[in-house]
């Protein structure tokens, strides 16, 4: 009779990411996951095949994550402009520059990437308006939010942004 997980995958893939962020893609080893977790290097290879396995995972539990945080953000902003779904899904998810690193080398994770932003950008087309232009819009939109994110550009206004495209 198999034993019961002390620590669910979902933990243990969090916690991959929490090594990587810490440490980049070298700092994640059955070794350093096993001493976060407190878990055995063994349990942690049986559960995850090898390194690149458990990259793997993390990155498209990761993914996974944030398709939750989307749904939720949408609905808590949506009776509002396309900015404020973006704040929304801005709050308490783990930076998506990280999250895209993580999944470079993994097909799975950064087609699940791929989904998310089409996701992403869809949402914010609708509240822009309809057809071609919306989704251009949108597109140009994201793209901007994702820089902001990346390079820290407080001073990029998203509202403003909205506008002068609209």
């Amino acid at each position: 009779m198999p034993r019961r997980k002390i620590l669910s995958d979902a933990e243990v893939l969090k916690a991959t990411r929490q090594l990587f962020a810490a440490g980049g893609e070298k700092a994640i080893s059955f070794g350093n996951l096993a001493r976060a977790t407190g878990l055995a290097a063994s349990t942690l290879a049986q559960r995850f095949g090898s390194v690149e396995g458990l990259q793997a995972a993390a990155a498209r539990d990761g993914w996974d994550e944030i398709g939750t945080r989307l749904d939720a953000a949408d609905q808590a902003s949506q009776s509002k402009g396309p900015q404020a779904l973006l704040k929304a899904l801005e709050d308490g998810v783990e930076p998506f520059a990280r999250l895209l690193m993580l999944s470079q080398r993994d097909t799975a994770a950064l087609e699940a990437a791929s989904a998310w932003r089409n996701q992403v950008e869809m949402r914010l087309a609708l509240r822009i308006g309809q057809g071609e232009k919306a989704r251009q819009t949108a597109q140009i939109l994201f793209a901007a939010w994702q820089g902001r994110l990346i390079w820290g550009l407080d001073e990029l206004r998203l509202k403003d942004l909205v506008k002068r495209l609209g």
